[in-house]
């Protein structure tokens, strides 16, 4: 008997050439150039570089919120998903007007959903990340860390085929933010969601990512792609994760000539 392989992933992005530049008082600067990368359905991305070189505005460029100038952003989202693709910031940015249940809610306002449709998603978001009994909160009354727990629910609420995160654990305590990476991986395996997550943190990405793409240079260009082939569950501080890690910095700061540059 033959032994059955598992069927490869769609693709669900391809990023062919991408090149985006802005003029500003007569000047043009080139942010991201040449950018080349293919991610398939249920994938962990991590995407990982120094500020400015051009993380956030790569995931701008998936949502539709920057024009490239060059090269070709073909996304193919899963027919199933009810949303191409959903954001998470690193700031939760909540309605301070509304309770946690309607702050979930409200990406779902202008779907054809009933009002108790919307509810019972949002109560299903809330669970998901461990927040079933602070429906009723107000946001001032969240921490940190719940409050991100319910960007993430109202990001998950509108059933996206693509989940963006750009940075969002980098303002919470380390407690709080290893917590997070532990409940996303969780969430990711519960749901099969496609993530790119913008972090600077290398440690993070090589920790949560199946695969981590290291940006450098300016304008930014992908240095390199690594497969992470470490089995999950992961330990924390591991010798094969910190030599991934440490391979990451090296392919980041290749060829940088300031001396002051830290990552």
């Amino acid at each position: 008997m033959e032994a059955m392989t598992a069927p490869t992933p769609a693709r669900i992005i391809n990023i062919a050439g991408l090149g985006l530049a802005f003029e500003q008082d007569g000047q043009r600067t080139q942010v991201l150039q040449g950018l080349d990368l293919d991610i398939c359905a249920g994938e962990f991305i991590a995407i990982v570089g120094a500020s400015g070189v051009g993380k956030s505005t790569l995931l701008r460029v998936l949502m539709d919120l920057a024009k490239p100038t060059a090269g070709t952003v073909t996304i193919t989202p899963d027919p199933q998903a009810e949303r191409p693709m959903a954001m998470v910031f690193q700031d939760a940015r909540l309605l301070p007007w509304r309770r946690v249940l309607s702050n979930v809610m409200f990406g779902l306002e202008k779907t054809a959903l009933s009002r108790a449709q919307r509810v019972t998603r949002a109560r299903e978001a809330l669970a998901l990340v461990g927040l079933s009994d602070m429906a009723a909160r107000w946001p001032h009354q969240l921490s940190g860390g719940q409050r991100q727990r319910v960007a993430l629910a109202r990001a998950l609420a509108v059933r996206p085929s693509i989940l963006l995160m750009d940075e969002p654990f980098s303002a919470l305590d380390v407690a709080t933010r290893e917590n997070l990476q532990d409940e996303l991986i969780r969430i990711r395996a519960e749901t099969g969601r496609t993530i790119l997550f913008v972090t600077h943190d290398i440690d993070e990405a090589v920790y949560m990512a199946d695969k981590v793409v290291a940006l450098g240079g300016k304008p930014g260009v992908v240095r390199s792609n690594r497969r992470i082939d470490v089995l999950r569950p992961r330990r924390r501080g591991s010798i094969a994760l910190a030599d991934i890690a440490q391979e990451v910095r090296i392919d980041i700061t290749a060829d940088h000539r300031d001396p002051d540059f830290v990552i």
